[in-house]
């Protein structure tokens, strides 16, 4: 299982950030290795992520599950890979602390099956780096679109 949990402090008030992250079409396309998205409902999405590593081209599919929806403090979902044999979740939290937002991304990803001894070094890479690259662009954009 590979792990990734990063968290930041932003300079607004955790409703802002709520904002922010409960709407997918505004932060998606930062995720790292981000190739594109479909809606399938409110709690539901496909996602589809595009990478190299060591010379390799590779394309991942995963289904996204809203799991736990708590306005404004907390986001939970469930992944399963589609175009591989993994398992994950993961969950967005905002705490306000003293007028600012603390806010953390983790995700937790397994691969499985015969794959999982080739997509298990590419995930514990990959998945930290991720998780961090991801919490700190929310940031930044959250911070961006409030310094006006």
């Amino acid at each position: 299982m590979a792990t990734g949990a990063h968290t930041v402090e932003i300079p607004v008030d955790v409703q802002a950030v709520w904002d922010y992250v409960s709407d997918l079409e505004k932060w998606a396309t930062t995720v790292p290795a981000y190739k594109e998205h479909e809606i399938i409902n409110d709690q539901q999405s496909i996602w589809t992520f595009e990478g190299s590593m060591k010379g390799i081209k590779k394309t991942i599919q995963a289904q996204v599950d809203i799991t736990e929806w708590n306005e404004p403090t907390n986001i939970k979902f469930d992944l399963k890979g589609l175009s591989d044999n993994f398992t994950g979740s993961g969950h967005f939290t905002s705490e306000d602390v003293n007028g600012k937002t603390t806010m953390t991304c983790r995700v937790e990803v397994r691969a499985g099956g015969l794959s999982g001894a080739v997509l298990t070094p590419i995930i514990k890479w990959a998945v930290p780096k991720v998780a961090s690259r991801l919490t700190e662009s929310i940031a930044r954009k959250i911070e961006y679109s409030h310094s006006y």
